[in-house]
């Protein structure tokens, strides 16, 4: 994404904190990229699942993914910001963004993301999610996941600093609950008959994060 339509999603966005978050992420972070390549030429309405700022939305209207963008999140005050950059930016009619829980989603069937959230969860919430989002993917939708994974390296630590701070800046209330595995991550997905590709997505920033893409076996 070029540095106008940055510009363009950030000035959406409540004051300037949250308009030089969005434009460091939409620099630097390849998690929007990424899903918008994996769920590309397969016209399914995607669920967003933990949306927050709901910049995903944003990012894949940009880039000209026409199809419904439902995004749900626990957080009231980032619903609510995300809910008055989509009003600013002309998006009520493809973007959807309400306050929910994981057990309140729609019914509705097609791609699911699950972006930096799963490690927020304790192991036992994971797997439920994880279920959840199972159960909303269409025949031919995507599971997309970025997740930090727990692996003896420099770049773990250097998440579990940066989540430290998350935490006692308020950003992420509770902060990091549980780092899965590989295998605790992929297992769930295969058993429920899913093929699992996995490789890192850490982009230009030092965190152990990768991507996850899942779908119905063939």
């Amino acid at each position: 994404m070029d540095s106008t339509n940055r510009e363009m999603i950030a000035r959406r966005y409540d004051g300037r904190l949250q308009r030089c978050h969005v434009r460091w992420k939409l620099r630097v972070d390849p998690a929007y990229a990424a899903t918008a390549t994996a769920i590309a030429g397969i016209p399914l309405p995607l669920l967003d699942i933990g949306c927050g700022l709901g910049l995903l939305g944003q990012y894949l209207n940009a880039v000209g993914h026409a199809q419904p963008y439902l995004g749900f999140d626990h957080d009231r005050r980032k619903i609510g910001a995300a809910q008055r950059a989509a009003h600013r930016g002309g998006l009520d009619a493809l973007v959807n963004l309400q306050h929910a829980e994981a057990d309140e989603l729609p019914a509705v069937h097609g791609h699911v993301a699950l972006l930096d959230v799963l490690h927020y969860l304790d192991a036992e919430r994971q797997r439920s999610l994880l279920q959840a989002a199972i159960r909303h993917l269409a025949p031919d939708g995507r599971l997309v996941i970025r997740s930090v994974l727990r692996e003896p390296n420099w770049r773990f630590h250097a998440t579990r600093v940066e989540e430290f701070f998350l935490r006692v800046s308020g950003w992420i209330p509770g902060g990091a609950q549980h780092y899965p595995t590989a295998t605790e991550l992929c297992g769930p997905l295969e058993d429920a008959g899913l093929d699992v590709r996995i490789e890192s997505l850490r982009g230009r920033t030092p965190y152990n994060s990768y991507l996850i893409v899942a779908r119905a076996r063939r």
